[in-house]
């Protein structure tokens, strides 16, 4: 088992940044690759970013790349979302997940956060 707790969500303006959080107990963080997912109201939830177990592989949806930067310190157990340059389409509710496979179909995950509310301001 494994429990994810995000934290650093809020209201920011359009073109500001926050930074995210997820932070991990239980069975061993590095056993896991770690992804960030955000659901809008109405729209299904969608893959953000994904990080590898070392965290020497990232990935990202095409609309972040270049704004969001995912990072992990295993040591620390957490896994971060820097998002920079947020747009209003950027408002959703962010999850961290943990997964002992890899991808960015949310099935493919094992362990989800309670989430963190971002919302930008036009």
């Amino acid at each position: 088992q494994v429990q994810l707790v995000e934290s650093g969500g809020g209201l920011v303006q359009t073109g500001g940044s926050l930074r995210l959080s997820c932070a991990a107990s239980g069975r061993s963080f590095s056993f896991y690759a770690m992804g960030w997912f955000r659901q809008a109201p109405g729209k299904e939830r969608e893959f953000v970013a994904g990080i590898s177990r070392s965290g020497g592989n990232t990935y990202y949806k095409d609309p972040v790349k270049g704004r969001f930067t995912i990072s992990r310190d295993n040591a620390k157990n957490t896994v971060y979302l820097q998002m920079n340059s947020l747009k209003p389409e950027d408002t959703a509710v962010y999850y961290c997940a943990a997964t002992a496979g890899s991808g960015t179909y949310y099935k493919n995950y094992d362990y989800w956060g309670q989430g963190t509310q971002v919302t930008v301001s036009s």
